[in-house]
């Protein structure tokens, strides 16, 4: 798929600099701004339907972990003393 980008002469420069600063071309590093965007604002998205379909799973069921709850569990974490997830309640 051929797409064309048209930017500005000041940001143009920018990137032929950066781009023989990191011995690359100018369109390797247009073309890994653009992966390395898509795929943080993909995980943004992910982020925020899984935050979505945990409050929806909230609402419908009522069950929770407290914020106290959930600190004292991670603390527990790469300890001799590493507990389970607690068991979620309403």
């Amino acid at each position: 798929m051929a797409t064309s980008l048209k930017i500005d002469d000041e940001l143009k420069g920018r990137v032929q600099q950066l781009a023989g600063q990191r011995r690359r071309s100018p369109h390797w590093i247009m073309l890994e701004a653009v992966r390395q965007y898509v795929e943080r604002e993909e995980a943004r998205e992910s982020f925020k339907q899984e935050a979505l379909a945990s409050w929806a799973a909230y609402k419908e069921t009522g069950r929770h972990l407290t914020g106290q709850e959930v600190r004292t569990w991670l603390n527990t974490w790469g300890t001799d003393e590493e507990e389970v997830v607690p068991e979620w309640h309403k």
